[in-house]
C-alpha cells in the first residue's frame, strides 16, 4: 500500500538486508562482465542529498510528466525516445513515443468524457492483458480525472461483481474472454452505464473501444487536480474477509515514485525497462507506468499468455532491454535454464520485488550472468513495539512509517468507507506495514516475515523466508513454501510444502524427507526444521508471481 521503495543490499547467505541503498552497488568485477556503477547517485550520502521531493499542490502526472518530456523533446532540449515498446507472441510490435502516447490517450479521454459522459471523480474499471490499450486507458483516466480501478484478467464473475457493487464504477473496460462473465452479473451493478469492448468483432450491449478511439477527436485539456485527488484504486488481495478498496492519490505514484524510477531501477531517458507484472497489480503501476516513465525511460512489454521461461530469455537476448524487473518466482524458474548459452548484451540491472528472494537463486544467477539482483522493499523505516514504541537492536518488531505529525504523501490514502480499517493501521505515531524484523547494533534489517506468516511453534517465533531459503539450496528442491500446521503438543508447527526437481521425483519419499530436514537443521537453527514435509507438483500463486502461503494455511488448518 506504501510506495516508499528502499534498495537493500544482501549482506549474508541468509536473508539480511542493509538498510541503506545501493551503498555498494557497483557490480563485482567478474571475467567477461563489465563493472557498472550507479547512473544517478554516487552512494548514499549523496542519494540522501538529492532526494527532496517537492509535492505542488496541483498535480497531474499526464500533463506535468508525459507532456513535458513531448515538449522537451519539441524544443530539442532531449532526444526523441520511444515512451512505449511493445511485442508478441506473433511479431507484431508497437512503438510509441511519448508524443504519440500523448495524442493517442487524449482521444481515449475523449472517449471517456464525452461519449460515456464520464465526470472528474467517476471510477472506470479496466481488466486487460497486456496490450497498448491498457496504457491508453491509464494516462487517459489521469487526463479525466476519472478513478482507475485495475483488476486482472483472471477475475470471475463473483470477483467482478463484487468490485463493481463495491466501487459502484460507473464504465468497465475489457475484452472479448471477460466480457461474458460481466453480461452474467450486469443486472446486479446499478451504477455501471458504459462497457466497452476492446475487441475487432461488435458484441451486443457494448460500445466497441476501437471504432470510438478511431472516431474520437485528439484535441483534449486535461482536467485540473489536486495532489491528494483520489487517482486509482486498488483491491486488496483479500486474505481476510472480502477484499477491500485501497485508495491513492496522484502524488503518492507520480511524485512518489521518483525513489523507484530514479534510485531503485536507477533509470536514465536512454534505458529500457521490462517489467513482467500482470496489469491487474499494483507492481504493474509502478513499474509499468510511473516508475520509468518519471525519469523519461522506455517501457517495454512482451505479451505472453503466460510467463514462460524461454521466451523471457530469448526476449532478454534479442531486445536492447537495460533493466529487467520481475518476481522471485520468475527468477526461481529461470535459473533452472542454463543462462550462459544466453547472451544478455544490453542488460545491465536486475530486480525483484513482491516477496522475499532466496539467496541460493540470487547467487546462481550473479554466477551465470554476472550480474546481480537487487532487492526494492516498500515501507520500511522503523521497528516498534506493539504499544508504538521503538524498540532496540535485536529485539523482533512491526516494522512501521512514521505518520504522525505528517503522514507521508506516498502512502495509501485510505480504505474507502472503511474508517475503523484505515484506523487500525495505525499504531502510536506509527503506519504499520504488517511485516515483522529485527534490526542489528550496525543498522542492517533482518527480515521476519508477514504478521501473519510468522509461526509460533512452542514459544519460538519462526519465519518461513528462512526455512524456504534453507530448502532451496538442496538441489532437490525446486520451489518450496513454508507455512504453520496445528500441533497438539507444540500449538504449531513448520510444514514444509515442497516442488522436487525432476532428478529427485522418484526418490523414495521418507528418506528423502529425513535428508531434508537434516540438512535445514544444519543450514539455520535445528529448531526451525519442518516437523511435516509434504510434496506437491505446484504451488499456489497469485498472478503476479507470489506464493499464497495463506491459501496452504487455511488447507492445514481446515484439516484440524
Amino acid at each position: 500500500m506504501a510506495c516508499a521503495v528502499v534498495q537493500f543490499l544482501l549482506k549474508t547467505q541468509s536473508f539480511r538486508f542493509r538498510w541503506t541503498p545501493l551503498t555498494a552497488s557497483f557490480r563485482f568485477c567478474k571475467k567477461g562482465y563489465r563493472v557498472l556503477a550507479p547512473q544517478n547517485f554516487l552512494n548514499y550520502e549523496s542519494l540522501k542529498q538529492q532526494y527532496k521531493p517537492e509535492v505542488p499542490e496541483y498535480f497531474n502526472f499526464a500533463t506535468d510528466v508525459l507532456d513535458k518530456w513531448t515538449e522537451m523533446e519539441k524544443e530539442g532540449k532531449r532526444p526523441t525516445r520511444l515512451a512505449l515498446w511493445w511485442v508478441n507472441d506473433k511479431g507484431d510490435e508497437v512503438r510509441w513515443s511519448f508524443e504519440e502516447l500523448g495524442f493517442r490517450s487524449r482521444k481515449v479521454a475523449n472517449v471517456l468524457s464525452e461519449v460515456c459522459g464520464l465526470q472528474k471523480g467517476d471510477r472506470v474499471m479496466l481488466i486487460l492483458p497486456r496490450i497498448p490499450e491498457w496504457w491508453l486507458v491509464n494516462v487517459a483516466c489521469m487526463r479525466t480525472g476519472t478513478i482507475l480501478i485495475p483488476g486482472t484478467t483472471q477475475l470471475t464473475a463473483k470477483d467482478i461483481l463484487h468490485r463493481v457493487q463495491t466501487s459502484k464504477a460507473k464504465c468497465i473496460i475489457t475484452d472479448d474472454v471477460l466480457a461474458p462473465a460481466v453480461d452474467c452479473i450486469v443486472s446486479e451493478c446499478q451504477s455501471l452505464k458504459f462497457k466497452l469492448i476492446v475487441s475487432e468483432d461488435q458484441r451486443e450491449g457494448w460500445l466497441n473501444f476501437k471504432d470510438l478511439f478511431t472516431n474520437a477527436n485528439a484535441d483534449h485539456s486535461c482536467v485540473t487536480t489536486k495532489n491528494q485527488d483520489p487517482m486509482t484504486i486498488f483491491f486488496t488481495s483479500g486474505t481476510t474477509g472480502s477484499p477491500k478498496m485501497t485508495e491513492h492519490s496522484h502524488s503518492s505514484y507520480g511524485i512518489g515514485l521518483t525513489v523507484n524510477g530514479r534510485y531503485w531501477l536507477d533509470l536514465t531517458s536512454s534505458d529500457i525497462l521490462w517489467n513482467t507484472s500482470d496489469t491487474g497489480w499494483a507492481k504493474s503501476a509502478w513499474s509499468s507506468i510511473f516508475a520509468p516513465w518519471i525519469q523519461g525511460a522506455c517501457v517495454f512489454v512482451h505479451s505472453m499468455p503466460r510467463f514462460d521461461p524461454t521466451t523471457v530469455l530469448d526476449t532478454l537476448s534479442r531486445f536492447p532491454i537495460t533493466t529487467f524487473c520481475s518476481a522471485p518466482t520468475a527468477y526461481r524458474l529461470l535459473v533452472q535454464h542454463n543462462l550462459t548459452s544466453y547472451k544478455f548484451k544490453s542488460l545491465q540491472h536486475c530486480v525483484s520485488a513482491g516477496e522475499p528472494i532466496n539467496p541460493e537463486v540470487m547467487e546462481q544467477w550473479k554466477r551465470q550472468t554476472g550480474l546481480d539482483i537487487y532487492e526494492g522493499y516498500g515501507q520500511t523505516e522503523t521497528i516498534i513495539d506493539e504499544h508504538g514504541n521503538a524498540l532496540p537492536p535485536g529485539e523482533e518488531g512491526s516494522i512501521a512509517i512514521k505518520a504522525k505529525p505528517t503522514r507521508p504523501f506516498c502512502l495509501f490514502t485510505q480504505y474507502i468507507d472503511d474508517p475503523e480499517r484505515t484506523d487500525s493501521t495505525l499504531q502510536g505515531n506509527f503506519y504499520i506495514t504488517g511485516d515483522r524484523g529485527i534490526v542489528d547494533e550496525d543498522g542492517y534489517f533482518w527480515f521476519v516475515g508477514r504478521d501473519d506468516d510468522v509461526i509460533n511453534s512452542a514459544g519460538y517465533r519462526i519465519g518461513p523466508f528462512e526455512v524456504e531459503s534453507a530448502l532451496i539450496e538442496h538441489p532437490a528442491v525446486v520451489e518450496s513454501a513454508v507455512v504453520s500446521s496445528p500441533d497438539p503438543i507444540r500449538g504449531e508447527v513448520v510444514k514444509a510444502f515442497v516442488v522436487l526437481a525432476s532428478d529427485y521425483v522418484s526418490h523414495e519419499p521418507e528418506k528423502l524427507i529425513e535428508e531434508l530436514q537434516d540438512h535445514v537443521k544444519k543450514v539455520t537453527a535445528p529448531y526451525k526444521y519442518p516437523r511435516k514435509v509434504e510434496f506437491v507438483h505446484q504451488l499456489p500463486k497469485t498472478v503476479s508471481g507470489k506464493i499464497r502461503r495463506n491459501e496452504l494455511r487455511k488447507q492445514e488448518w481446515g484439516k484440524a
